[in-house]
């Protein structure tokens, strides 16, 4: 039993001097709210898998589950770096001012836009429709992209850039 608490402490201890490892590194200035979902009731499809190299395979965002014509929302405030098509799909790309050196930018697609390269938007306005294809998915999909220059991030670390607040383990005595 004392083995199985000491564990627990240490589980703790690590975790509070480390953290999770999955927070997206802001800069000291940026906001820390938690982002809003791109697509109402999402459901992940397929997760974040970062390529080992800069041309390797990988996925290089999530996958949500979404209809075509679902409104597409921007997950933080920026302007609008790209609106158009790239290999037949409609893409939106958000640059996010005050996150870093380069910033972040959120990636959305298939997307039919309903903004222009420039515009101003804030988190959790519509930026365009989740496009009919060509598909992405086996299902209709949202593919949310983040990136930081050239290097891919998970954009689910969005939802909650904040460190891990843990609570007590209660009916376990400390040592």
């Amino acid at each position: 039993m004392r083995a199985k608490r000491c564990a627990v402490l240490l589980v703790l201890i690590l975790a509070a001097l480390f953290g999770t490892g999955a927070e997206v590194p802001l800069s000291p200035t940026a906001a820390v709210s938690a982002a809003p979902w791109p697509v109402p009731g999402p459901t992940v499809l397929r997760g974040f898998e970062p390529p080992p190299t800069p041309y390797a395979r990988g996925h290089r965002g999530v996958d949500l589950a979404a209809p075509a014509g679902t409104p597409v929302r921007a997950t933080r405030a920026g302007r609008v770096f790209f609106a158009g098509r790239v290999a037949g799909r409609g893409v939106v790309s958000v640059e996010h001012p005050g996150t870093g050196t380069p910033p972040l930018r959120t990636t959305y697609a298939p997307v039919d836009p309903q903004v222009e390269k420039g515009a101003e938007v804030g988190a959790g306005e519509v930026i365009g429709t989740v496009g009919a294809g060509p598909p992405h998915c086996a299902v209709s999909c949202l593919h949310w992209g983040l990136r930081r220059g050239k290097t891919y991030l998970d954009p689910l670390t969005l939802l909650n850039p904040g460190p891990s607040r843990l609570l007590p383990v209660l009916g376990v005595p400390l040592p």
